[in-house]
């Protein structure tokens, strides 16, 4: 595996089950698979998010497809030096009356710490951190 280069947010992660996925999204994930890599806090929101549904056919469908996406995918931890970069622009964000969602500022960390492009179609939840590398691959 190269060094990964893309940081995948959960909702370009997810894409895949969708009722109607992005073929361009879906195609560009499977181009860039030995490139990708997604954050821990993904992978929790990911789980998360089945974890809540009701015990169905549904709830484990998502379930095996977390569980598929992220086999190979290598899953960046939330470390001392995302801890340090999130904590400054949290302050740097607050003082200017932009508090971000904290997952966000957490995933931005990984991303940014690691020197990676942050993969995500809510591109204005990540455009106040600076120093972050954004893309939106639905365009």
């Amino acid at each position: 595996m190269l060094d990964p280069l893309y940081l995948l947010d959960a909702n370009v992660l997810s894409e895949g089950v969708r009722k109607q996925p992005n073929t361009r999204v879906t195609a560009r994930i499977e181009q860039q698979r030995p490139v990708i890599a997604t954050a821990s806090i993904v992978l929790h929101e990911l789980l998360y998010g089945a974890g809540r549904l009701p015990e169905s056919l549904r709830r484990r469908n998502l379930e095996s497809y977390i569980a598929a996406s992220t086999r190979d995918l290598y899953i960046l931890p939330y470390d001392e030096d995302a801890a340090q970069w999130h904590a400054r622009e949290r302050v740097r964000l607050v003082a200017l009356g932009r508090t971000p969602p904290f997952e966000d500022g957490q995933i931005a960390a990984i991303a940014a710490t690691n020197g990676m492009i942050l993969v995500t179609f809510n591109t204005r939840d990540f455009s106040n951190f600076e120093g972050l590398q954004i893309e939106d691959w639905r365009t």
